[in-house]
């Protein structure tokens, strides 16, 4: 399982090269346990930068093969398919998954019935512009201190409906010189802990994002970081938990 860490962090983009990309940007990543079905993808390709949050079901060890899957369908929508709108590469990443998997109605009963959801944002910074696409994940950009929610669609990647790929949404943003966005996984919010032995609930966690916007994006990821350890107090880490802020 260690040997299996170190496999599965080689595959995820370097420090150095999400800087590179994204200068003021920050990734919070917390598996759950050694390996995660949570996982990060960042690619460039002429005039776009793509990046995207994706969690895999489950986690351990059935998670991060899945996440395996879900890295190589992504480099291959892009680098293959030649999938260019956010829409393109998740549908891409859809078909692939579904073919990879097996997930037909016509499968044998064997054909594996899981997937994956995430957020994908492609950045064009010439024409100051942001395409989203989400499978259940949404998109939150932050302006003069109010937060507007990019909502995704309600399927999942690989989620086999009566044979026919159900196409996802593409969303056009025009962004402004200062707009933070973040995407993510549902680990943070479904975390259990507080005073109530409750969720942190998507609500806390809008206001928590609104508070620290003054803050540099990696005392973001710290504060973030503290939050999260200070509210889960005696209970376990739930599920992976995946956060990647940047400001443009």
């Amino acid at each position: 399982i260690q040997y299996a860490s170190r496999i599965q962090n080689a595959i995820l983009p370097s420090d150095d090269y999400v800087k590179k990309l994204l200068p003021d940007s920050f990734i919070f990543f917390k598996p759950k346990d050694i390996v995660s079905g949570d996982f990060y993808w960042f690619a460039e390709t002429d005039n776009q930068i793509i990046v995207s949050a994706v969690d895999c079901t489950g986690h351990g060890v059935p998670g991060a093969f899945m996440s395996i899957v879900g890295n190589n369908m992504l480099n291959n929508a892009v680098n293959v398919h030649n999938a260019k709108s956010a829409n393109e590469i998740l549908d891409s990443l859809d078909k692939g998954v579904t073919g990879v998997l097996g997930q037909s109605k016509f499968a044998s009963k064997i054909a594996v019935r899981d997937g994956m959801d995430l957020a994908l944002c492609t950045i064009n910074k010439e024409s100051q512009t942001i395409e989203y696409a989400g499978a259940y994940n949404p998109l939150f950009r932050i302006r003069n201190n109010e937060l507007e929610v990019v909502k995704a669609d309600k399927h999942a990647i690989g989620n086999f409906i009566e044979d026919k790929l159900i196409p996802f949404t593409r969303h056009q943003i025009n962004y402004e010189t200062g707009d933070t966005f973040y995407i993510f996984s549902d680990g943070y919010v479904d975390q259990f802990g507080g005073p109530k032995d409750r969720k942190f609930m998507s609500k806390r966690f809008k206001e928590l994002l609104l508070s620290i916007q003054n803050e540099t994006m990696e005392e973001q990821r710290n504060i973030l970081e503290t939050t999260l350890h200070n509210w889960k107090g005696h209970f376990p880490q739930v599920d992976d938990v995946l956060v990647i802020g940047f400001r443009l």
